[in-house]
């Protein structure tokens, strides 16, 4: 026993007594969320991008006829145009759903959870983007839409991100799986 205690080295006090692979299980899981993020923000800011240079002033692309089009809209509100004199709002909310992913992901063993958190951090990110540089000012900006269904909301990439994280987390509560990794039975 002293042995083992001499070679692994014993906890100070105030340490919790962690298994050893909790560490890297730990990294690789933030490493999945930061990948995700990433991901569904640079997609959404490139497809943002390429959507006012090419598609804003012009008449809306056709993708499958009349159900689905391609059409550039400022939307200076929150979901379908609600809100749009509450645009500083909608940031700070948005900025406070960042600051609380990145609390949660020191505490975040599970791959499932990464990625559902990756994909808010990543839409969050992509509609803050245009809050804070779109016209018509900072805190103000009106967030790029484009994807246009028959009968539903126009929205965006980092729409679709949100609400899919969003759906994740609701299938993993559900579940019982928590962001650490643990399963409980309620």
């Amino acid at each position: 026993m002293a042995e083992a205690e001499r070679i692994i080295g014993t906890p100070e006090v105030g340490d919790e007594a962690q298994p050893e692979s909790a560490g890297p299980k730990g990294r690789r899981r933030i490493t999945a969320l930061l990948v995700v993020a990433v991901l569904a923000y640079l997609l959404d800011l490139g497809s943002k991008m390429l959507v006012v240079a090419k598609l804003e002033h012009q008449p809306p692309i056709e993708i499958i006829g009349e159900l689905l089009k391609f059409e550039a809209v400022r939307n200076p509100g929150a979901a379908f145009g609600f809100g749009e004199a509450f645009t500083i709002i909608f940031t700070c909310i948005a900025a406070s759903v960042i600051v609380v992913i990145v609390r949660l992901a020191r505490k975040l063993y599970s791959l499932p959870w990464a990625i559902a958190l990756g994909l808010l951090l990543g839409g969050a990110l992509g509609n803050l983007t245009d809050r804070i540089f779109r016209a018509p000012g900072v805190f103000r900006g009106a967030v790029v839409d484009f994807i246009a269904p028959a009968h539903f909301a126009v929205f965006n990439l980092a729409d679709s991100a949100i609400v899919c994280g969003g759906i994740l987390i609701v299938l993993l509560s559900f579940k019982g799986l928590d962001p650490d990794g643990t399963v409980h039975k309620d």
